[in-house]
């Protein structure tokens, strides 16, 4: 049982630092070309690789269920994700992120709770301390939140924990086949958003088309391994487990943005990633 959890706790850890990474990529991108195309470019070009090893490696073809569930949570994260960028951009970003991050690990562990009964009391404390983790490193108090930024927040959390649900079921075919049907469903969605909502003006195009797909594409790299590592924690262990340790990503963030930018952490947010240890000190056990 310990060789279990800690094998999916180390995967889980893995899908967070990476996560971390494709979220400071994207936000350093951000600053001078738009979230929206920076993401987009990551997943076409992760897309196709993972088509490539799937085809090329001759996997063999999920079940049309699995394939489906893996196309929707694709589809639906990959809207989930511009709601969140929308939401953040109406007004104070900490309250709005950390509902969004808290929602993002409730929603499949409340789900695996149900579906897989409950953990050991050690990993039940460890659950409650990640959420506790979460909600202080993403949290800034302080600011006002527009009421129609936090729902739309709260929207973009169950969103994302829907996603992580939605990865797991499509692992039971396998693994890259989950991954490759999430990107086709997150592709089709952002396509469609920028033929359809992308705005008509957007000031200096020149600057906002110049060189967004280089760091699109580490982004993207970076999130499809943090998706393998997810997927895989949630495909050989408790989902709960897994979609906690994985939801500790904005602390790995934080601590890119200090090491690399020299932005340094709050008290706050470094009490929580002192708690987000001992978190995952319990779920491994």
């Amino acid at each position: 049982m310990f060789g279990s959890a800690a094998s999916s706790v180390a995967l889980g850890l893995a899908a967070a630092t990476t996560w971390g990474g494709s979220d400071f990529a994207g936000g350093i991108g951000a600053r001078r070309s738009p979230a929206l195309l920076i993401t987009v470019s990551g997943h076409m070009v992760t897309l196709a690789v993972l088509l490539a090893v799937c085809v090329f490696g001759v996997l063999p073809v999920p079940h049309p269920i699995e394939f489906f569930e893996g196309a929707i949570g694709g589809l639906e994260g990959s809207l989930a994700l511009v709601l969140f960028y929308r939401a953040l951009a109406m007004g104070a970003m900490g309250l709005t992120a950390a509902l969004t991050g808290l929602l993002t690990a409730l929603v499949p562990v409340l789900f695996g709770l149900w579906s897989e009964g409950l953990p050991a009391p050690l990993a039940i404390a460890g659950l409650a301390l990640g959420c506790v983790a979460i909600w202080l490193i993403a949290h800034s108090p302080g600011h006002t939140t527009p009421p129609l930024a936090l729902l739309m927040g709260a929207i973009s959390g169950a969103g994302f924990g829907l996603q992580l649900i939605l990865f797991k079921l499509a692992a039971r075919d396998g693994v890259l086949w989950a991954l490759t049907s999430a990107r086709i469903g997150g592709v089709l969605g952002m396509t469609a958003i920028l033929l359809f909502a992308w705005p008509r003006a957007n000031g200096d195009r020149k600057r906002i088309w110049r060189g967004f797909w280089r760091i699109g594409i580490l982004a993207g790299v970076l999130d499809t391994t943090g998706n393998l590592g997810y997927t895989l924690a949630a495909h050989t262990g408790r989902l709960d487990l897994a979609a906690m340790v994985s939801s500790l990503y904005p602390g790995f963030t934080i601590l890119l943005a200090a090491l690399i930018l020299r932005e340094r952490p709050t008290a706050r947010q470094t009490l929580g990633m002192a708690i987000a240890l001992a978190s995952v000190v319990l779920l491994s056990l």
